[in-house]
C-alpha cells in the first residue's frame, strides 16, 4: 500500500518502532498542515492515510474528490472531525483506535501553571536578553484550584494541586461530584460559587455537543481579577471569542491555553497570541514520546490488518 502520514509535526513518525513495522509498504510523512484542495492533492494516489487525532479534518467536500483513497486509520476513538457518510458511500474503511492515555496532558497542565504563575517565558526572555528579575510571581500554597471535570486528566491535575498544598474545589457532572467526595476534595455550592472561588481554575472535558461553549462570558465575569483560567482540553469548550473578551476586561487577569479554535495557528494568527497575560503553547498536550508511540502503533495495527484483508476497529456512518 502507498500510505499518508499526515500532520506529523515534529518529524517524529520515522523514528518510532511503529514506522519499522510498515517496511515493505510505501510511507509518506507530512510535517506541513494542509487543507481543501491542497489536501486532496496531497492525498492523490494514496491507498490509506494517518490521521493523528483531529489535527486533519476530512469533510464530504474533500472525500467526494478523493480517488484512490481506500483506507483511514484514525488515531483514538473520536472520528467527530471525519465525514464518515461520506467515507462510506465512497467504500472507505476507516479504523479508529488506540489511547493516549491522561497522564502527559496532566503534566502539561501543571508546567503551563507554573509557568504563568511565575511569569517562566519572560523571565527566561528577560535572561536572554541580558536582564535580571523583572517580575514577581504568584505561589499555589494554600490557594484555591478549581477542576472542572474530574475525570482521568483532572483527577491527576487535583492530586498534584493537592500535593502542592491547595484546596481543590470540583465542578462538574454528577459522576465528577461523587468522585470529588469520595476522594476528599470540595464541591462548589453552585457553579457562580466555583468560578468566584478560583485562583488557579482548570478545564479537564471532552467536548461534544453538550459540553461546546460550555464556559460563558457570564463564567468568566465571575472570576478574580488576579485568577488564571487554564484550557488545555479543547477550545470549543469556552465559547466564542469570551476568552479574549473577558482578558481585555480584567476577569480573570490571566490565562494558560494549550488550545485554539482554529488549528494549527501559524504567523500568530489567534488573538489570544496578541495579549501579554496569556501563556500559550501549540497543543502540546498528548505530545510526548511514548503516546505517540502508542497512538502511532495502534494505527500501523490498523493498517496491517487493513493490508491482510481482516481490518479491526471498524467505524461506520
Amino acid at each position: 500500500m502507498r500510505i499518508a502520514v499526515l500532520d506529523d509535526h515534529a518529524g517524529v513518525f520515522g523514528s518510532l518502532p511503529a514506522a519499522a513495522r510498515l517496511a515493505g509498504h510505501d510511507v509518506v510523512a507530512f510535517t506541513d498542515p494542509v487543507r481543501g484542495d491542497d489536501l486532496v492533492a496531497r492525498l492523490d494516489g494514496f491507498d490509506a492515510v494517518v490521521l493523528l487525532q483531529q489535527r486533519t479534518p476530512l469533510p464530504a467536500d474533500v472525500v467526494e474528490r478523493l480517488r484512490t483513497l481506500r483506507m483511514v486509520s484514525q488515531t483514538g476513538r473520536n472520528t467527530s472531525h471525519l465525514a464518515l457518510a461520506a467515507l462510506a458511500e465512497r467504500g472507505v474503511v476507516v479504523s479508529a483506535g488506540g489511547a493516549g492515555g491522561p497522564n502527559a496532558t496532566a503534566e502539561l497542565t501543571w508546567a503551563l501553571v507554573l509557568a504563568a504563575q511565575r511569569h517562566l517565558p519572560a523571565e527566561v526572555a528577560a535572561l536572554r536578553d541580558g536582564r535580571w528579575q523583572s517580575t514577581v510571581g504568584i505561589g499555589l500554597n494554600a490557594k484555591t484550584l478549581g477542576v472542572y471535570g474530574l475525570g482521568r486528566i483532572g483527577s491527576l491535575v487535583a492530586d498534584v494541586g493537592r500535593a502542592f498544598g491547595m484546596d481543590v474545589l470540583v465542578w462538574g457532572r454528577e459522576g465528577s461530584l461523587v468522585r470529588a467526595e469520595q476522594a476528599g476534595y470540595a464541591v462548589a455550592e453552585s457553579r457562580e460559587d466555583f468560578f468566584r472561588a478560583c485562583d488557579v481554575l482548570c478545564v479537564h472535558l471532552p467536548l461534544n455537543a453538550d459540553t461546546a461553549g460550555i464556559v460563558t462570558a457570564d463564567d468568566l465575569a465571575e472570576m478574580k481579577p488576579d485568577a488564571l483560567f487554564v484550557n488545555t482540553s479543547r477550545a470549543g469548550l469556552v465559547a466564542p471569542g469570551a476568552l479574549v473578551a473577558a482578558l481585555l476586561a480584567g476577569r480573570p487577569g490571566r490565562a494558560a491555553v494549550d488550545v485554539f479554535d482554529d488549528e494549527p495557528v501559524l504567523g500568530a494568527a489567534d488573538p489570544l497570541l496578541t495579549l501579554p497575560t496569556v501563556t500559550a503553547t501549540p497543543h502540546l498536550g498528548y505530545v510526548e514520546r511514548d503516546v505517540l508511540a502508542g497512538l502511532y502503533d495502534a494505527a500501523v495495527d490498523q493498517l496491517l490488518a487493513f493490508a491482510a484483508g481482516t481490518p479491526i476497529n471498524v467505524v461506520g456512518s
